[in-house]
C-alpha cells in the first residue's frame, strides 16, 4: 500500500483562517449567483405575454452570463485552498435569493430578477472589506466584475418596468 501524499502548504501571503472567512463570503455569493442563475433559466422556459421575444431571449442573455459567474466565483474559492458549495441544499442555507412560487407574470418575473440582481450586488459589495483587510486583490477584482454586472442587469431590467 502506498502512502497517500498530502497537498503542499497554500502559501499565497493570506493566512489559513483569512482565506476560509474570504471563501465562507464567496460561498454565500455562489449561492446566490446559482440560485439567480436558476430562477432566471425558470423565468426564460415559462414566461408568456407580448414581451415574450424580448424578454425571453434577454432573459437566456442573463442566464447565461450568470452560469459563467458561478464558474468564476466557485474557482476563485478552490483558488484560495477551499471547497466550494455545490449542492442544493448548501445553496439554500447560504443564498438569500428568494424562491419564487408558482409561475409569475412577465412584469412581476421581471420585478423578481431586478430584486436578485439586488441582492447579489449587496451581497458581492459586503465582502469588498474583507477582501481589502486581508490583501485579496484578487478577490476584489472579481466582486468588482459581479458588482458591475449585477448593478447593470438590475438597471436594465428595471428599466423596463418604468
Amino acid at each position: 500500500m502506498t502512502k497517500k501524499q498530502s497537498s503542499p502548504e497554500i502559501d499565497i501571503g493570506i493566512s489559513q483562517k483569512d482565506r476560509r472567512e474570504i471563501a465562507d463570503g464567496l460561498s454565500m455569493l455562489l449561492a446566490d449567483t446559482y440560485s439567480l442563475y436558476l430562477k432566471t433559466h425558470y423565468f426564460h422556459w415559462n414566461v408568456t405575454g407580448p414581451q415574450f421575444n424580448s424578454l425571453h431571449l434577454m432573459f437566456e442573455t442573463q442566464y447565461n452570463e450568470l452560469w459563467t459567474a458561478t464558474d468564476a466565483i466557485a474557482e476563485r474559492i478552490r483558488s484560495l485552498g477551499l471547497c466550494s458549495p455545490g449542492t442544493y441544499s448548501e445553496f439554500t442555507k447560504l443564498t438569500n435569493i428568494k424562491e419564487t412560487k408558482g409561475v409569475p407574470k412577465a412584469m412581476d418575473m421581471v420585478a423578481e430578477l431586478v430584486e436578485g440582481h439586488e441582492t447579489v450586488a449587496r451581497t458581492a459589495r459586503k465582502l469588498f472589506p474583507l477582501a481589502d483587510k486581508h490583501g485579496d486583490e484578487a478577490t476584489a477584482d472579481l466582486l468588482t466584475t459581479r458588482l458591475q454586472a449585477a448593478e447593470k442587469t438590475a438597471w436594465m431590467l428595471r428599466s423596463l418596468l418604468e
